[in-house]
């Protein structure tokens, strides 16, 4: 395979995952449910699309064919993860889940 591939392969996973850690340590420390929503929400999604889109490259570069099975992955991916976390921080916000003391902006009136 071509040395270049290989780097930006090497690299999409390395950064990826960098991410992918980035957005669980977020979900373990952080202090407040929207904290953490917002954690695993944003470095996720992109660690897991730069780690499907290695995957990707890989396997076109070696068997040559259109890999669609990743592609739909992260489509998918793309489009339901904000989608979700929209839904799961207004239902908090419904509930009236309560925010850390040094948060920013009230999700309601109080």
């Amino acid at each position: 395979m071509n040395p270049i591939l290989e780097t930006v392969i090497a690299v999409l996973m390395v950064s990826g995952g960098a991410f992918t850690l980035a957005g669980a340590i977020g979900l373990a420390r952080l202090q407040d449910f929207y904290s953490r929503l917002h954690a695993p929400t944003k470095a996720t999604t992109v660690g897991v699309g730069s780690i499907t889109l290695s995957s990707m490259i890989y396997f076109m570069a070696t068997t040559g064919a259109l890999a669609l099975n990743e592609g739909l992955i992260m489509v998918f991916l793309f489009l339901t993860a904000p989608i979700s976390a929209n839904m799961l921080a207004k239902a908090a916000m419904h509930l009236r889940v309560q925010q850390a003391e040094n948060t920013k902006g009230q999700a309601w009136d109080q």
